[in-house]
C-alpha cells in the first residue's frame, strides 16, 4: 500500500516540473469537463422549462409558480458550499461528481413528488434537485485550475459551449419526454425530469470515473512549489487589496446578471401559457434561452481575455437592459419577439458570468481557491432564489411587462459600480 502510495505521489509530482504535462492535464481537463457538462446542461434545463408549470398545476395559482425555481436555487445555495468546500479538501473529482449526483437524486424526487401529488416532496426533492444547478456551475471553475491568467475567461467558456448541447436538447425533449412519461404512468411534466435524473448522474460518473489527476490537487503543488521556491510573488497590502476589489467586483456581477435573468426567466413559461403558447412552443423559446446563455460563450471568452473584465461586465449591464425592454413592449402572440427578448436575456448573463468568473479566478490562489468560489456561488445560487421566488409576486400584482422593465433597469446598476469599484 504504501509502494502504492508512493508511486502516486511521485507521478503527482512530476507535473511540477513539466510544462507539457501540464498543458497535457489542462486539455484533458477541458475535455472531461466538457463531457459531464453535456449532461448537466439537460440536467438543469428540466428545472428551468417545467419546473414552474408543475408548481401551477399542482397549486392552482400563479403567485407561487416562481417558488419551484427558488427552491432549486436555494437548494443550490446550500450545494455550492457543500461542493466547494468537498472540492477544496478532497478535489474537484469528489467535489463535483457528488453534486451531479445529488442531483440526480433530486429528480428522481421530483417525479414521484408528481406521481403521488405530494407538493411537500416536490419542494424538497427541488432542493435536493438544486446540487445539480450548483454542481453545473461549479465545473467551470475546474477548467481555470491549470490555465495561465490570459486563458482562464476562455477555459471556462470551452466548458459552457459544451453545456449549450445539453442545455438546448433539454427544453426541445419536453413534449418527447412528457409521451414517455405518460406511457409508463408518469404525469407528463413530470417527464423532463426524468432525463434530468439519468444527465446529473451520468455527469457525476464521468467525473468520478475520468477526472484523473485532479487539476486543483495539481495547481496546489504547482503553487507550493513555486512559492518555496521564490519563484511567486509575496503578497503584500496592495496586492491584496486589488484581490478583494477583484472578489467583490466579480461577484457583484455574477449576482445582478443572475438575479435578472432568474425573475424574467422564470415568469416566461407561464406568460406564454396564459397568453395561448403551447407546452412546444415554450419549449422553443426557453431552448433559445438556454443556448444564448452558453453558446456565445466560445467567443465571449475570448473576448473577456482580450478586451478586459471590466468592459465584458459593462457589456453584460446593456445587453440585459435591453432583453427587458423588449420582453416588457413585446406583444403576448409575437413568438420571434419572445425569442429574441430571452436570447438576449440569456446573452447578457453569459457576459456576466464569464466576466465575473474571470475575476474570481484572477483573485484566488489554489489553497483557497474552491472554497472561495464555493462561498461566492452561494450568493449567486441566494440572488436567483430570491429572483424566482419575487417574479411570482411581481407577475401576480402587476404584470410581466414590469417584471420584464424592473429586471432591465436593475441591471444597469452594474455599469456604475464596476466604474467605482476600479476608480477605488
Amino acid at each position: 500500500m504504501l509502494k502504492t502510495t508512493d508511486v502516486q505521489t511521485a507521478s503527482l509530482q512530476s507535473y511540477i516540473s513539466s510544462p507539457e504535462k501540464q498543458k497535457a492535464l489542462y486539455k484533458r481537463t477541458l475535455f472531461v469537463v466538457s463531457i459531464s457538462q453535456i449532461f448537466g446542461g439537460a440536467g438543469l434545463a428540466a428545472g428551468v422549462t417545467v419546473g414552474a408549470l408543475i408548481a401551477q398545476q399542482m397549486l392552482g395559482t400563479d403567485a407561487y409558480a416562481g417558488v419551484p425555481t427558488a427552491l432549486f436555487t436555494l437548494g443550490s445555495a446550500g450545494s455550492a458550499l457543500f461542493v466547494g468546500r468537498l472540492s477544496q479538501r478532497y478535489g474537484r473529482r469528489t467535489g463535483l461528481a457528488t453534486g451531479f449526483i445529488l442531483g440526480g437524486l433530486g429528480a428522481i424526487g421530483v417525479v414521484i413528488a408528481a406521481m403521488l401529488n405530494s407538493v411537500i416532496l416536490l419542494f424538497a426533492s427541488l432542493l435536493i434537485y438544486g446540487a445539480g444547478t450548483a454542481t453545473n456551475l461549479q465545473a467551470r471553475y475546474a477548467g481555470t485550475d491549470l490555465a495561465s491568467k490570459k486563458q482562464r475567461a476562455t477555459a471556462v467558456s470551452v466548458t459552457m459551449v459544451m453545456t449549450t448541447f445539453g442545455a438546448v436538447a433539454g427544453p426541445n425533449l419536453v413534449k418527447v419526454m412528457g409521451k414517455c412519461a405518460t406511457s409508463i404512468g408518469v404525469p407528463s411534466l413530470a417527464g423532463p425530469f426524468i432525463l434530468a435524473a439519468v444527465a446529473y448522474i451520468l455527469a457525476g460518473i464521468v467525473l468520478f470515473i475520468m477526472l484523473r489527476p485532479d487539476p486543483l490537487d495539481i495547481a496546489k503543488r504547482i503553487a507550493a512549489y513555486k512559492q518555496q521556491n521564490g519563484h511567486e510573488v509575496d503578497s503584500n497590502s496592495a496586492s491584496q487589496k486589488n484581490n478583494k476589489r477583484g472578489l467583490a467586483v466579480g461577484a457583484t456581477v455574477m449576482v445582478m446578471t443572475q438575479i435578472v435573468m432568474i425573475a424574467i426567466m422564470t415568469m416566461t413559461p407561464v406568460h406564454m401559457k396564459h397568453h395561448g403558447h403551447g407546452l412546444s412552443e415554450v419549449g422553443i423559446v426557453i431552448g433559445f434561452h438556454i443556448g444564448a446563455m452558453y453558446l456565445p460563450s466560445l467567443v465571449t471568452g475570448v473576448l473577456v481575455d482580450k478586451i478586459g473584465r471590466t468592459a465584458m461586465s459593462i457589456a453584460s449591464g446593456i445587453t440585459l437592459l435591453l432583453a427587458g425592454l423588449l420582453a416588457a413592449l413585446a406583444p403576448s402572440d409575437s413568438m420571434v419577439l419572445l425569442v429574441i427578448a430571452l436570447s438576449l436575456l440569456g446573452l447578457g448573463w453569459n457576459f456576466g458570468l464569464i466576466s465575473g468568473t474571470a475575476q474570481i479566478v484572477d483573485s484566488t490562489k489554489p489553497s483557497t481557491r474552491a472554497k472561495v468560489q464555493g462561498t461566492l456561488d452561494v450568493l449567486i445560487a441566494l440572488a436567483g432564489a430570491s429572483g424566482g421566488a419575487l417574479s411570482g409576486m411581481v407577475m401576480a400584482n402587476k404584470s410581466y411587462a414590469v417584471l420584464s422593465l424592473s429586471g432591465g433597469l436593475l441591471s444597469m446598476v452594474l455599469i456604475p459600480i464596476v466604474i467605482w469599484v476600479y476608480k477605488k
